[in-house]
């Protein structure tokens, strides 16, 4: 058994479902994250709103599952980033277990 987590812009929030659906995940869990990406001081300085967050809209996804679902979500990633028009790809690793009860 291990932990895949996986990461995502809210827009493709439906997408990971369906993912995680084909490889046979069935039960994970999911939480709302802030996805930051360092922008340059100068940006930052030259805003409306300076102490505004410059954040996107982003879900994680984690999941104990075992190692032929993962391998079927990777390749499943991996075909489906490689069709995006956006630098906002899926992203996912894997945590292995040591200890479970």
């Amino acid at each position: 058994m291990k932990l895949v987590i996986v990461t995502a812009v809210e827009e493709f929030q439906k997408d990971v479902l369906k993912l995680f659906k084909n490889s046979n995940i069935q039960n994970f869990s999911s939480s709302d994250i802030d996805g930051h990406k360092n922008s340059a001081p100068v940006l930052m300085a030259s805003s409306w709103f300076p102490g505004e967050k410059f954040g996107n809209e982003s879900r994680l996804f984690f999941s104990f599952t075992n190692d032929e679902n993962i391998d079927v979500l990777f390749l499943q990633i991996k075909e489906f980033n490689n069709q995006l028009e956006t630098n906002n790809p899926i992203k996912a690793v894997v945590v292995p277990i040591e200890k479970f009860i």
